[in-house]
């Protein structure tokens, strides 16, 4: 095997996992934005997340309530990887708290960038 066969591959597979956070942003939105952003959210009331890209999360809530957290600042692999962990001594996730994203490292999770959350905006689905 020549040294330009696993270079091409590499190649290959960088941009096949870059193209695949742009797909999931063409998707259609399925909420619009209803009243003010809050600070923070009950912890034991989060039900799931759905990360949408590198910049936004939608947290969905006991009783399918929906708060959209869009982060100031891009964070890496984010959209990619669609997990992460956060901190906090609180009930609360507040939008001074930091999240991290996890990579799979073969038998385990490691850590990645490191990002600061947004307010949380109330969402509803969009009507069809």
């Amino acid at each position: 095997m020549s040294i330009v066969a696993p270079a091409r591959l590499a190649l290959g597979l960088a941009l096949a996992c870059a193209a695949l956070p742009a797909i999931a942003k063409d998707k259609p939105d399925p909420y619009v934005a209803k009243g003010e952003p809050i600070d923070c959210v009950q912890i034991q009331s989060i039900r799931s997340t759905d990360v949408r890209d590198d910049s936004t999360i939608d947290f969905i809530m006991n009783g399918n309530k929906v708060y959209r957290n869009s982060l100031p600042n891009s964070c890496p692999s984010l959209g990619f990887e669609k997990r992460f962990l956060y901190k906090t001594s609180l009930s609360q996730l507040c939008s001074v708290d930091i999240i991290t994203v996890l990579y799979n490292a073969g038998p385990g999770l490691q850590q990645g960038p490191s990002c600061g959350l947004g307010k949380f905006q109330p969402m509803e689905k969009a009507p069809k």
